[in-house]
């Protein structure tokens, strides 16, 4: 029956079709199957190979997947952290002549878990406030550019390492309504709501002893928020203070550089007497430093990651001659020097462990504790000899985290015991350590 379906896609990929829409969701094949961790849904949702990549399929009605394909591609088109979507699928019709459910089709987050699988045996304090705040930054995100989400919760959200936090990711939109600009009713609405449901989730957790017992779930839930009401307040809050404390727009600015926002438009006023200058911050857009990145080194990564990286490439400009030098050229050389031998340095069997930005900052992570543990300063060599054996091949992969269809899934594992330098420690020769050059990196840093 193939032939009666219908197909709405802005990037079509024909493997689709191999897909077996002729049945039940709930009785698709193992072979099509992916095993991955979910979250709760009140649809049926299964991960499902396509080609090379992951697919997450939910069944529900033409209605509602139209509505949140919509609403993906707009808030894609808006640079909101979100899932990609890839179809929705009508029409569907079993062998029998039975109509089957319409279904969207978006593309799996690689790297990302729900927050159900960031816990091994209990979700600890300091891993649940990081969820928590992660999702307030996504949701005052969502709120500047009109989102209204009506359904916040961890179930609804994916998560990603971000440089020792997390960068949440909006899953499932299909509650959601787009406008021009939001009233503080309806902001307000959306927290409460995120309130609500994450203290319910905690509590479920905390039901199935899932749940570290220092941990109060109203307590977080309420930490939302505050981290919320904060973050609102700096993006768009007016400020006024003397004329002769000008300094203060400059202030202003940077701290929300430092937050990873950047100013689309600052308005600036005086009073009639002229004694007193008034600034208004317009909608902000994030991903200050993950631009900043992009745009020097061409590396993709979040935000918490790119700050860590540039961090090093400032530290690097620093150091010999560099400092007169242009920083795209300095840039160009620390991604040759630096971060490209360290990646390609990875053992080829542990290189789904992690995304290759988050790795670096791992590596200088555990190259900083192994030097305040020795009083001195590690080579960066050494250090990735010491963080590959006795960190990173420990860890589960999470390019995917997809067992093979015949296999079996690993329990998931808590962020928060993932700690450097307390595995023994064995020397390797990292493997590709040459430049492009073929200079030995290891002979520079």
């Amino acid at each position: 029956m193939v032939s009666a379906l219908s197909i709405t896609s802005a990037v079509p990929d024909s493997q689709l079709l191999d897909l077996p829409w002729n049945l039940p969701l709930e009785l698709w094949p193992d072979e099509t199957i992916a095993t991955l961790p979910k979250g709760i849904s009140r649809h049926l949702v299964r991960f499902v190979h396509l080609g090379g990549y992951v697919v997450a399929i939910k069944e529900t009605s033409a209605e509602l997947a139209r509505h949140e394909y919509e609403l993906l591609r707009s808030l894609q088109r808006l640079d909101i952290p979100c899932v990609v979507p890839v179809a929705v699928i009508t029409d569907r019709v079993a062998d029998d002549g039975e109509e089957l459910a319409p279904a969207l089709v978006t593309r799996h987050l690689r790297f990302s878990l729900p927050y159900r699988a960031l816990y091994s045996q209990t979700l600890r304090p300091d891993t649940a406030t990081r969820l928590v705040d992660a999702l307030a930054v996504l949701l005052a995100r969502l709120h500047i550019v009109g989102f209204f989400w009506g359904d916040v919760s961890l179930s609804n959200t994916l998560f990603r390492r971000d440089a020792g936090a997390f960068a949440a990711y909006l899953v499932d939109a299909e509650t959601g309504t787009l406008h021009d600009t939001l009233s503080s009713g309806q902001r307000e609405h959306d927290l409460e709501i995120g309130r609500i449901n994450i203290a319910g989730e905690l509590l479920d957790l905390q039901a199935g002893g899932r749940l570290d017992e220092d941990v109060d779930p109203v307590a977080v839930a309420d930490g939302i928020v505050a981290a919320y009401r904060r973050l609102w307040t700096e993006l768009t809050a007016s400020e006024s203070f003397p004329q002769d404390e000008r300094w203060r727009i400059n202030s202003r600015v940077e701290r929300l550089n430092d937050l990873g926002f950047d100013i689309e438009e600052l308005s600036i006023r005086t009073d009639e007497s002229g004694t007193r200058v008034r600034i208004q911050p317009k909608v902000v857009d994030a991903g200050h430093h993950s631009r900043r990145l992009l745009r020097l080194t061409g590396i993709d990564a979040g935000e918490n990651q790119a700050r860590r990286l540039l961090n090093d490439l400032d530290a690097y400009r620093a150091t010999g001659d560099r400092k007169d030098l242009d920083e795209e050229q300095v840039a160009h050389d620390w991604v040759v020097r630096v971060f490209e031998p360290v990646i390609r340095a990875i053992p080829k069997e542990l290189r789904g462990k992690l995304e290759p930005a988050e790795v670096f900052h791992q590596l200088l992570e555990h190259r900083w504790y192994r030097s305040q543990e020795e009083g001195r300063s590690i080579p960066l060599a050494e250090a990735l000899s010491s963080y590959v054996d006795t960190v990173l091949r420990h860890r589960r992969d999470e390019m995917t985290v997809v067992a093979p269809p015949t296999g079996t899934f690993t329990a998931p594992i808590d962020i928060a015991h993932d700690r450097p330098g307390s595995l023994g420690t064995a020397a390797i020769d990292p493997v590709g350590a040459a430049d492009a050059d073929g200079e030995d990196w290891r002979s520079r840093v």
